[in-house]
């Protein structure tokens, strides 16, 4: 067959480098593309033993949801609970030993352009710049990579993916995208609070009443070693700006659903990150003249699972079978198509589609009518009409048009 050389620059200093640990997987997408994971030795080592979701009315109380109750989307059986991080090392090893080749502590700084207006591929920065801008003695210039198509991967809010989102109007049929905070940390605690494998989702307390509670909780992974992730997830689409993400995830951990588990135990690391969360209505046209975006860098993560790597695994998948079919297809000496619509029409036949279209409702249900009827939705439409509703729900309003002048809001404790 035909050789197509593949090139993956990585900001960090390894693959997997800048991923915050501890993450629920379900390995859906990882089955498709390494059947034989397993036999492979991928580290998904902790199965999903228990699956407890509370809903905290106040900081001392809690009130666990049946199963029954808990929305399809959030059950848990048959995922893992694992170190994203060295996930993503192991699949960048894969990719290397097929051929691709990777290059870690390059960061993509700018995309560059033909004349006709096309991507021609990207830059990466300068490195061994003062803060004066002078030139150290360790100063090395940046590198152009020039490509048949560029493949934009760099998360939510990717700088790179939010030029090309506006330079070619990706979003302008779309809905306005949904953000989230997410903090996290990992704790080792005591052997006798440990319960592998355990997973614990909360809503509520400490963002109870609020107009942004529905999309926005807490959560505990019992990962392996006594160890434990722990985090809160906020809405940016709150209306009080006194409110301080960090200052309520301190609360969090206070709850005693969360605080049984750490008593005795050391926070070793933590993180935060900006989430996406507006799902298939707020996804942008994913094609453009030269490229592709994929992952959170288009919005691909289920909201309602309250996950994304395996959406973006697929994403990525079918941009692969839509790069290789444009690069070998094409005559002899003839240029493949600059964009790739192959790529769209795969995703509205896929498998991935499908389960974004199911919870397309979520976010926008919840931001419209609340916490209490947004939940009867979401269990309405995945538990009895099993994501088949004849409605769909839009939510026009950004995150930050939601605001409220300080001066007229609360001050928070």
């Amino acid at each position: 067959g035909k050789e197509i050389s593949v090139c993956v620059l990585e900001k960090g200093s390894e693959v997997g480098a800048h991923i915050l640990s501890g993450a629920v997987f379900e390995p859906s997408a990882l089955n498709e593309l390494f059947p034989d994971w397993k036999e492979k030795g991928a580290p998904l080592n902790t199965a999903v033993t228990g699956d407890n979701v509370y809903y905290l009315p106040s900081a001392k109380s809690a009130i666990k949801f049946p199963d029954l109750l808990v929305p399809k989307p959030m059950h848990n059986e048959g995922n893992y609970i694992i170190s994203l991080g060295n996930l993503c090392a192991w699949l960048g090893e894969q990719a290397m030993e097929l051929g691709a080749e990777i290059f870690p502590g390059f960061a993509a700084a700018e995309i560059l352009y033909h004349d006709d207006g096309s991507v021609k591929g990207v830059a990466t920065g300068d490195m061994g710049v003062a803060a004066d801008g002078e030139h150290k003695p360790s100063f090395e210039p940046g590198f152009e990579f020039h490509a048949k198509y560029t493949i934009l991967a760099e998360g939510c809010r990717g700088h790179l993916g939010k030029e090309i989102i506006a330079k070619y109007a990706l979003d302008k049929d779309s809905d306005p995208q949904h953000y989230g905070i997410g903090l996290k940390e990992v704790w080792e605690i005591p052997a006798e609070n440990h319960q592998q494998g355990l997973v614990v989702h909360t809503a509520g307390y400490p963002m109870i009443g609020a107009s942004y509670a529905g999309t926005s909780g807490g959560f505990l992974y019992h990962v392996e070693d006594n160890k434990v992730s722990l985090g809160l997830i906020v809405d940016l689409g709150y209306k009080n700006p006194h409110i301080s993400p960090f200052d309520e995830f301190q609360k969090f951990k206070h709850h005693p659903v969360i605080e049984k588990t750490l008593q005795g135990g050391k926070r070793i690391s933590y993180g935060a990150r900006a989430l996406i969360k507006g799902g298939l209505n707020s996804l942008p046209k994913m094609t453009f003249p030269g490229g592709l975006l994929i992952g959170c860098d288009a919005g691909t993560l289920n909201a309602a699972k309250i996950k994304g790597s395996h959406t973006a695994m697929k994403s990525g998948m079918l941009a692969a079978e839509s790069l290789y079919a444009a690069l070998t297809q094409a005559a002899e000496g003839e240029a493949p198509a600059r964009e790739l619509i192959d790529y769209s029409e795969r995703f509205k036949q896929s498998d991935l589609y499908e389960e974004l279209h199911k919870t397309r409702n979520f976010s926008s249900g919840f931001h419209k009518f609340g916490f209490w009827i947004g939940s009867a939705l979401t269990f309405i439409e995945q538990n009895i009409l099993f994501g088949k509703s004849p409605v769909t729900i839009h939510d026009k309003t950004h995150d930050y048009a939601q605001l409220v002048p300080a001066a007229s809001a609360p001050k928070i404790d």
